[in-house]
């Protein structure tokens, strides 16, 4: 018994490995002009009175994916599809080598893309050519808030006091929270009057697909509750009165590449309800298959799956704000991905003095530059322009 479960031991790591994570990417879309006739198809009238405002008409990746295209990926023996992102026109399959070589010989596929970017090839590439969702502003203003004690120096070093006390607390906003979980939101004290205020707009467990994202861990808890948190006089966050999406796309148990996949199909969730800010505490630069790590070079904001999903979620009118990651005290000191996406705001860590802290991951960014200061006190965002000057993101 001893040697079979050696033998287990030993095999198992092997069998694990020889399923390879992809992305395959479709060369067409159907019915496309079906959709710019019908807006409202895919799009939340929310979500298309925000593209109006910024001037960003509707194109080819708001389509979305042929789903015969899904269906018959889906239907080849050994092929997992595990998510799907209608702005790459892409799916992530799991599967051997072979089989996922293999896709490559239907006619629609574009290419294929192994997450071991030592599997990969030269693939042959083909250019590509009414709920509404209502948010009630609040006619009443309420009476100035105020945080002590710790809470109170996040605040201030943000200078969010001024803008509280002129009443900008998120009013008429909507932020998606992309995370790990969200337990205890449901029930914590901290988050009641965000509740009493159906200020919770709704969720999803893009992981476990299906919707119980008050579940399996509470980072994305404490990420919430830097921005929604409010008990009189002492936490305030600094976006009360904004209404939120809660979107579980990180999986706790393993680091895979599909975590990235599922944080992309998460943020056009969010385009399409209309969302003004996706907020993100999540980075990705090593796997538990170590061929799949992202590499400094990858690092340079086109390459990674998530950073082109945040890239693209920017040009759809939404601001992307990511934490810019952990490692700053080790040999990989970098940001991870999508923290080097071009148009993302990273946000690293400073203590009381404003002192960087060492965990705190660094730069440069994908264009060599090194960005503008953007740091957090513990787990509270201090963003901080050229000159210096603090911005407030309410």
């Amino acid at each position: 018994m001893k040697k079979l479960c050696l033998l287990f031991f030993v095999l198992f790591p092997l069998f694990v490995f020889s399923q390879e994570e992809a992305w395959v990417y479709f060369n067409a879309k159907a019915n496309e002009q079906y959709y710019y006739d019908s807006p409202l198809e895919v799009l939340s009238q929310r979500a298309l009175d925000r593209r109006i405002t910024q001037h960003i008409p509707l194109d080819f990746k708001d389509v979305p994916i042929n789903q015969i295209f899904i269906s018959t990926i889906k239907a080849v023996s050994g092929i997992q599809v595990m998510a799907k992102s209608k702005w790459l026109n892409a799916i992530h399959v799991r599967g051997s080598q072979s089989i996922i070589n293999s896709l490559k010989d239907f006619d629609f596929v574009a290419k294929v893309d192994f997450a071991n970017k030592g599997l990969n090839e030269a693939n042959k590439i083909v250019s590509v050519s009414k709920g509404v969702l209502q948010h009630k502003k609040k006619s009443k203003k309420e009476r100035t808030v105020k945080a002590s004690g710790d809470y109170a120096l996040q605040i201030e070093m943000l200078n969010g006091q001024f803008l509280h006390q002129e009443n900008f607390k998120g009013s008429g906003k909507i932020i998606a929270v992309l995370d790990a979980g969200f337990s205890g939101v449901d029930n914590s004290s901290a988050f009641k009057r965000l509740r009493d205020n159906n200020q919770i707009l709704g969720g999803y467990n893009f992981v476990a697909r299906n919707d119980s994202f008050y579940a399996h861990d509470a980072h994305g808890t404490n990420v919430l509750s830097t921005m929604a948190a409010y008990t009189e006089n002492s936490l305030i966050g600094t976006a009360i009165d904004a209404s939120y999406y809660l979107f579980v796309t990180e999986d706790v148990t393993v680091e895979n590449p599909v975590e990235e996949s599922l944080w992309v199909e998460a943020a056009e969730k969010a385009d399409s309800l209309g969302v003004d800010i996706i907020s993100s505490s999540l980075g990705y630069s090593d796997f538990d298959n170590p061929a799949y790590n992202h590499s400094y070079n990858d690092r340079n904001g086109v390459t990674a799956f998530i950073s082109k999903g945040a890239e693209i979620a920017f040009c759809r009118g939404m601001l992307v704000v990511v934490s810019a990651g952990n490692e700053g005290a080790t040999s990989d000191p970098y940001i991870g991905a999508p923290a080097d996406a071009f148009s993302v705001i990273a946000v690293g860590a400073v203590d009381s003095n404003r002192n960087k802290a060492s965990f705190s991951s660094i730069g440069p960014t994908a264009d060599g530059r090194i960005k503008p200061d953007v740091m957090a006190l513990g787990k509270h965002a201090i963003v901080s322009d050229e000159n210096g000057n603090s911005i407030f993101l309410n």
